[in-house]
């Protein structure tokens, strides 16, 4: 790098450094979150990467696994977490150099698409887009907890099997979901950014909860529960350990808490947009992973399947995807097109994560973008509907 930098994978020996750094620029918690990752058997040092200046480091970065499911298809997937740079070193690229190291590494990882939460528009300039909407935090107003009401208690390691069981089943009915991770598991047990709950009931695990240290309020996240009762049971659990502070949860639409918390939740629309960033760095490699997906969209729905080729063109390039009597062929990817032809489909590929991911699909991101339509609306509404998501993540969005 210029004036004598060096990008290299971070080492044991940079672990302090790292830390101070991430402390600095972020939260205190960063550094232990840090530690968490790279002396974890499932991650490593080979997760993260330093820019240093003879002996000074003074930039990082990490990568950490993930998986996205849509529908039934799962894809390997990178989140880039832990940035941060010395601010006597801003301004000279060294965060876009980082970024290119963890896409490179992430493409080596056989990771089709990434996902993170971000600087507003900052990673924007690294091929990210937003896509994905995160769900409202909406203030609710918990009725004290009655005789006898089981108290939530600090999940153990013991614990991280009925957890994933229940996020599995709390997930289940979404088009589109992260889940956390095995190592990720371990590491939310361990740092201080967040406290994991359970709630039991003769002996199991019912519910579970992630929330914030008391501050400006408490954020209840990550809410899963076997049925009402227990959600309810959780969450008044949750409130009497924090009497008097303000309370906020994550309303993920569709799922047992939020339908327990109906009645107890201000439902006030939000006044801003919050949104994951998705980046898809090879549309073609996606779009053959999604491939059963997609032909069981096509012949589940009855849509009259087209003679030739499904063309979706990115305007910089285009896709074809030949219809064969069992199913869609490989992706062949071709040159410029600035129209798609007849039948053909265009995206702009900075709307392309919002298509695949997004709650629009085809049909609304039509009306929203000029630059994103579909000569046949019926085949192209079909392959791209609406759908719905849920992420896990190792920060909460709010």
């Amino acid at each position: 790098m210029p004036d004598g930098l060096v990008l290299r994978e971070a080492l044991p020996g940079d672990l302090e450094q790292i830390g101070a750094l991430l402390a600095a620029r972020g939260a205190e918690e960063d550094a232990l979150d840090h530690r968490l990752v790279v002396t974890d058997p499932d991650a490593g040092w080979s997760a993260c990467a330093v820019v240093v200046d003879g002996d000074r480091v003074v930039s990082t970065a990490t990568l950490l696994d993930e998986e996205v499911r849509v529908g039934d298809v799962r894809l390997p997937a990178g989140q880039v977490e832990l940035v941060a740079t010395d601010r006597a070193y801003e301004g000279r690229g060294l965060a876009r150099a980082l970024m290119r190291w963890a896409h490179e590494r992430s493409a080596a990882r056989g990771h089709v698409v990434q996902v993170m939460i971000g600087i507003p528009y900052f990673y924007r300039l690294f091929g990210y887009e937003y896509a994905i909407d995160i769900p409202p935090a909406l203030a609710v107003t918990v009725p004290p907890p009655g005789d006898g009401t089981p108290a939530p208690r600090a999940a153990r390691p013991d614990d991280v099997p009925a957890l994933a069981a229940l996020q599995d089943a709390t997930q289940a009915p979404f088009d589109v979901a992260v889940p956390h991770s095995a190592p990720r598991w371990r590491w939310l047990l361990g740092h201080d950014a967040s406290d994991l709950w359970v709630l039991e009931r003769g002996g199991a695990v019912v519910a579970s909860a992630r929330t914030t240290p008391p501050g400006d309020g408490v954020l209840v996240a990550e809410a899963a529960a076997v049925d009402e009762a227990a959600a309810r049971e959780l969450l008044r659990g949750v409130a009497a350990r924090h009497p008097g502070a303000g309370l906020r949860v994550v309303h993920r639409a569709g799922t047992v808490p939020a339908a327990a918390w109906r009645e107890w939740a201000d439902h006030t629309p939000r006044g801003r947009a919050n949104q994951y960033y998705v980046r898809v760095p090879d549309p073609a490699a996606l779009l053959d992973r999604l491939r059963p997906l997609l032909w069981r969209r096509l012949t589940t729905t009855g849509v009259d399947l087209p003679d030739g080729d499904i063309v979706l063109s990115t305007f910089g390039a285009h896709y074809r995807l030949p219809v064969l009597a069992d199913g869609l062929g490989e992706v062949v990817t071709g040159g410029p097109r600035q129209y798609p032809g007849k039948g053909g489909a265009a995206v702009a590929p900075d709307h392309l994560p919002a298509l695949l991911f997004g709650p629009h699909g085809m049909a609304g991101l039509t009306q929203l973008r000029p630059d994103v339509y579909a000569t046949r609306r019926e085949l192209f509404h079909t392959l791209f509907p609406p759908v719905t998501a849920d992420v896990l993540s190792y920060y909460l969005p709010y």
